[in-house]
């Protein structure tokens, strides 16, 4: 399984965090059930680190803070597909727990982002 970082170089971060949702869900055996389930984990937990690097080449700040919105609601919709395959597969929960634990830290990172900007004045309403 892939070693997520724990630093500050959000890029690399949510690349390792996406890489690693895929190794995880490649140790589910696919089924009625999981399948779906391993479709929308891949989406979401992936999707972070493309929204990222959407952001940090947004046109203005309203951009960014709508990508970085974007990365805190995958980050929130990651957990919830994570709880959902601990009730299917048991076998890998530590893997999911130490998962969900990465996206809860992604979730309030971009959420420390979003009340920042909101604090400089750059309070954008969607």
């Amino acid at each position: 399984m892939t070693q997520i970082p724990n630093n500050y170089n959000l890029e690399e971060r949510t690349a390792k965090f996406g890489e690693a949702i895929i190794q995880f869900c490649k140790l589910i055996p696919e089924n009625s059930i999981t399948r779906p389930l391993i479709n929308q984990l891949i989406r979401s937990g992936t999707s972070i680190g493309a929204n990222y690097m959407e952001a940090n080449g947004g046109s203005s700040p309203r951009d960014f803070k709508n990508k970085i919105f974007i990365c805190k609601k995958e980050s929130q919709e990651t957990k919830h597909w994570l709880r959902m395959m601990v009730q299917c597969d048991g076998v890998n929960k530590e893997i999911s727990r130490t998962l969900w634990k990465e996206a809860q830290e992604l979730t309030l990172i971009f959420q420390s982002i979003i009340n920042s900007m909101n604090k400089k004045g750059k309070n954008i309403s969607y």
